[in-house]
C-alpha cells in the first residue's frame, strides 16, 4: 500500500506529540501529499482562521511515492492557510528531507497552537519530542542546519527549518530544507515562525516498505525512468541548463514580464540566463554554473550549483558567500532579474543566495522590488525612505533590498509585506502584479494566454505550478496550441490543474511531466498502491482535490471577484514582440472555465459537482 500508515500530530501549546494512524478512507480518496494534506486541514480547521494565530495549523505531508524508487520520489508538501494571500496554502519542496521522513515512518506532521518560546522538533524513527531551540533563535537556514547537525552529532540529520525572514514573519517567507531547497510560496515560513517552531530535524533509518506489487513496481518504474533518460527536456535540457533554459526563449516570444511587467521582453535576457550562467567571466575566468545537482531520487537534475565572483561588490568583503551554493532557477533570475530590469548576474545570485540563507520566496520577493522601483521612479517612494537610490536596472538597489528585506530593517519591513499591501498603502493598488495577493511567476499572460486564466483561478494566488500551460502553448507539450488565442484555454487550463494534483499527491516532481502524462504514473501509484488506482480514478483524484482547496478558498471569503487579472494585463497591450497590440483575453475564458469545472456563475461549487466529486 506504500503509505507508512502514521501520523505524528504536534501541539505546541501543550508541548505533546503523539502518534495516530492514517485515515486510509482518506488517502484513498486523496491518495497523499497536497491531497490528503489539504484533507486532514480542511476538516480540521476553520477557514476564516488568522492565519498568524495559534488557531492556524501546518501540515508537512508526504506521498505515497515520496521515499521510493520512483523518479523525483523526494517530494513534500507543507499544508497551512497563507498569510500573503489568505487562501490555502500548499508549498511544495524537493531535496532529501521528504524521504527522510518517510524513511522514518512516518507520512505527515501535523502542527497545531503556538510554543511560547522557541523550539524545534527532532524526529528519529519513532522517537519525536520538543526540544528547546533558543539558542537557534535569530540564526539562518544555514547556521541552524549546521548546529542541528553538531549537537546531534549526526550528518545526515534532514532539517526543515526557516531563517529571520520567518521569525519577522515576512508574508512571502520560506520553509528550507538541504540548505537551498525549499518550500517557498504563500508565506509558509511566516507561519511556523507565528509558532515559535524554528525546524524539524528528522533521522529516518526504516526505508520504504508496504510496496503492494514489489516486482510490479520495479519494472515499471525502470521503464518509466527510460521515457525521462530518452526526453528532450528531462534527457538533455534540464540537465545540462536547468530551468534557466527558459530564459531566452520566453524572451523571444515576448512573454517576459519585464520592469513589473511595463514591458514583456528584456534586452538583458542573454547576460542572466542559462548560456550566461555557462560562459567563463572576464573578471577571473571562471564560469558562473559550479554543476547541476538532483534531489532524492531524481533521475533528472536540473538543480544548479554556483559560486558568485569574489570580487563582485555584493561579496568583495563577504567571504562567507564565496563557497558554491545554490544557483539561479529561471523563476529567481526572471524575479530578481528582468522583474526589475536589473541584468548583473553575480547580483541576482547574491540576491538568490540571501533568499536561501534567510528563507525568502525569490519570486514575491523579486516582484515586489519590481513594484518600489516603479513607485521610486514615479516619485511616490524617495531615496529618504528606501536608503537608497533605485531606478529600474540598479543592481545596487536590489542588493540593499535583499539585505534589508532578510534582515527585518527599514524598509525591507514594508517589503516584506509583498507587493499588494505595499502598493496599496502608497496609494497605486493596480501596481501590484498578482493575484490573491500573491505574486506572478515568470510569464506575461498577454504573450502566453493560457496562463492568465492559470494565474487568475490559482487557489494559491497566482502560480505556474499549478497548471503549466506554457508546456502546451510554448513547448508543445503534450499538444502545441496557440499561444495567442483564448480557444481552448479553459478545458487546457483545467486538465493541467488536475493532472497536476495528482502529480503533487503522488509525492513525485511536476517536472517529470515534460515527459510523462497521468498514464505513466497511473501504472506506478497502481504498483505501489493498489489496482484501484486506475486512470480514471487518479484523474478524478486530481479534480477532486482541485475542488476541496477552492471550497476552502469560497469559506475563508474568495468569491469569483478575486479570478482576475491586474488592469495592466487586462487593459494595457503589450508593445513588443508576437503579442504586441495583445491583452490577456480573461474575461472571454473565465465564464467557459467556471461552467466546465461545474462551478455557479459565483465560482462556487455545485451541488451535483459537490456529489459526483464526494466533497
Amino acid at each position: 500500500m506504500s503509505w507508512a500508515g502514521k501520523i505524528l500530530r504536534v501541539n505546541l501549546t501543550n508541548g505533546t506529540v503523539a502518534s495516530e494512524p492514517l485515515r486510509m478512507d482518506w488517502a484513498r480518496q486523496y491518495l497523499g501529499s497536497r491531497g490528503l494534506g489539504t484533507k486532514y486541514l480542511v476538516e480540521e480547521m476553520d477557514a476564516t482562521v488568522d492565519p498568524l494565530s495559534p488557531d492556524n495549523k501546518m501540515i508537512w505531508c508526504t506521498g505515497p511515492l515520496t521515499g521510493t524508487m520512483a523518479s523525483t520520489g523526494g517530494r513534500y508538501t507543507v499544508i497551512t492557510k497563507g498569510p500573503l494571500t489568505g487562501a490555502i496554502a500548499c508549498s511544495n519542496s524537493g531535496g532529501y528531507w521528504g524521504s527522510e521522513l518517510k524513511a522514518a515512518g512516518w507520512d505527515m506532521v501535523i502542527v497545531e497552537g503556538a510554543s511560547a518560546k522557541p523550539v524545534y522538533l527532532y524526529i528519529n524513527d519513532d522517537v519525536a519530542e520538543l526540544r528547546d531551540a533558543s539558542h537557534l533563535w535569530g540564526k539562518s537556514v544555514w547556521e541552524t542546519e549546521e548546529s542541528l547537525k553538531k549537537s546531534h552529532q549526526d550528518p545526515l540529520l534532514r532539517i526543515s527549518t526557516i531563517g529571520l525572514a520567518g521569525e519577522n514573519k515576512v508574508l512571502f517567507s520560506a520553509i528550507v530544507n538541504d540548505l537551498h531547497r525549499a518550500a517557498g510560496r504563500s508565506g509558509v515560513g511566516a507561519v511556523m515562525g507565528s509558532k515559535n517552531l524554528k525546524a524539524v530535524a528528522v533521522r529516518g533509518t526504516k526505508g520504504v516498505g508496504n510496496i503492494a506489487n514489489p516486482k510490479e513496481f520495479m519494472k515499471v518504474t525502470f521503464e518509466k525512468k527510460k521515457i525521462l533518460h530518452d526526453n528532450a527536456v528531462t534527457g538533455a535540457g534540464l540537465p545540462t541548463y536547468g530551468t534557466q533554459v527558459l530564459m531566452s526563449v520566453i524572451n523571444e516570444i515576448g512573454a517576459l514580464p519585464t520592469r513589473n511587467h511595463r514591458d514583456v521582453q528584456f534586452e538583458g535576457a542573454k547576460d542572466i540566463g542559462a548560456e550566461a550562467m555557462a560562459t567563463p567571466r572576464a573578471t577571473d575566468g571562471k564560469k558562473h554554473l559550479v554543476t547541476n545537482q538532483a534531489c532524492f531520487g531524481c533521475t533528472i537534475a536540473c538543480g544548479r550549483i554556483s559560486k558568485i565572483d569574489k570580487t563582485h561588490f555584493t561579496v568583495e568583503n563577504k567571504p562567507k558567500y564565496w563557497g558554491a551554493s545554490g544557483g539561479l532557477e529561471y523563476e529567481a533570475a526572471w524575479a530578481l532579474g528582468a522583474a526589475n530590469g536589473v541584468n548583473d548576474l553575480e547580483a541576482l545570485q547574491y540576491a538568490n543566495v540571501l533568499c536561501n540563507e534567510q528563507g525568502m520566496d525569490p519570486i514575491s520577493f523579486g516582484a515586489t522590488i519590481g513594484a518600489v522601483m516603479e513607485l521610486y521612479e514615479m516619485g511616490v517612494l524617495t531615496k529618504e525612505q528606501l536608503g537608497i537610490d533605485a531606478k529600474f536596472g540598479d543592481a545596487r538597489a536590489l542588493a540593499h533590498f535583499a539585505e534589508i528585506t532578510a534582515r527585518g530593517e527599514g524598509f525591507g519591513v514594508e517589503i516584506g509585506q509583498g507587493s499588494a499591501r505595499l502598493c496599496k498603502k502608497y496609494g497605486h493598488p493596480d501596481l501590484s502584479m498578482s493575484v490573491k495577493g500573491q505574486e506572478f511567476p515568470a510569464y506575461d499572460s498577454r504573450g502566453v494566454q493560457g496562463m492568465g486564466l492559470t494565474y487568475a483561478t490559482s487557489n494559491r494566488g497566482a502560480c505556474h505550478l499549478r497548471s503549466y500551460t506554457i508546456a502546451s502553448e510554448v513547448l508543445g507539450i503534450p499538444v502545441k496550441t496557440d499561444p495567442l488565442t483564448a480557444d481552448g484555454k479553459p478545458e487546457l487550463v483545467m486538465a493541467f490543474q488536475d493532472a497536476t494534483a495528482a502529480f503533487d499527491a503522488a509525492g513525485i516532481c511536476i517536472f517529470t511531466s515534460f515527459a510523462w502524462t497521468l498514464a505513466d504514473v497511473q501504472p506506478q501509484v497502481a504498483a505501489a498502491c493498489g489496482e484501484e488506482f486506475t486512470l480514471e480514478n487518479l484523474n478524478q483524484i486530481g479534480e477532486r482535490i482541485w475542488n476541496m482547496e477552492r471550497d476552502f478558498n469560497n469559506r475563508a471569503g474568495f468569491t469569483a471577484k478575486d479570478d482576475t487579472l491586474p488592469k495592466r494585463l487586462l487593459e494595457e497591450p503589450a508593445q513588443t514582440g508576437p503579442a504586441k497590440g495583445l491583452v490577456n483575453k480573461l474575461p472571454e475564458m473565465l465564464p467557459k472555465y467556471y461552467e466546465i469545472r461545474g462551478w455557479d456563475t459565483e465560482g462556487r461549487l455545485k451541488p451535483e459537482t459537490r456529489e459526483r466529486l464526494g466533497l
